[in-house]
């Protein structure tokens, strides 16, 4: 029985998926990814006309591991605001400490945006919520904008985390007390208020 076009695609995601996992961003070639597929190196094309497409569905499937992962971590989480914060903050870290080539490749400006399967759109309610839980947090900041800037900081850790730089800087091998450094910087010392 033929598979079916829905299964090739996924198929060919799939093995992307596992090639990232495995040998990073700069290793998702159409060519490879299509031979680890058992297909021929022009069968992509006719499911993503282009290489950019393909990556994209790729990096939608991390955007999607992501964002399960932190509604695992928010399912029934009555703490503070700041305390939930933490935790997507940490989930953030991990997830991109533990998926280095998977990030890489999810936040590709040229990915973002492209526009293709509305990869953008996937990253959209994760900041959705870092901006409701810090309006919670600090009412009387711009939320927005301090999350913003929160998140920014919070991938300048992970990336300088993954290259060793900030081991090195610091010191440390644990990242919480530069969690709790970019949530003191942007929300004030815990307890201040």
């Amino acid at each position: 029985m033929p598979e079916t076009e829905a299964g090739l695609r996924d198929r060919l995601v799939d093995a992307g998926v596992e090639l990232v996992a495995r040998e990073g961003a700069q290793a998702l070639t159409l060519r490879e990814i299509a031979r680890r597929a058992g297909v021929s190196h022009g069968a992509p094309r006719r499911y993503f006309p282009t290489h950019l497409e393909l990556l994209s569905a790729i990096a939608r499937r991390g955007f999607a591991d992501l964002a399960g992962r932190t509604a695992v971590a928010a399912a029934a989480d009555t703490r503070p605001p700041r305390a939930q914060l933490a935790v997507l903050a940490r989930v953030y870290l991990d997830f991109a400490c533990g998926n280095r080539g998977m990030y890489e490749l999810m936040f590709r400006h040229d990915l973002l945006e492209s526009g293709h399967l509305g990869l953008r759109d996937t990253s959209l309610p994760l900041f959705a919520r870092l901006v409701e839980l810090t309006a919670l947090a600090r009412p009387d900041l711009d939320a927005r904008t301090v999350a913003g800037a929160l998140w920014a900081n919070l991938h300048g850790i992970a990336q300088l985390w993954s290259w060793g730089s900030l081991q090195l800087a610091t010191g440390t091998e644990d990242l919480a007390p530069l969690l709790r450094a970019a949530l003191d910087a942007h929300l004030g010392p815990e307890g201040a208020r």
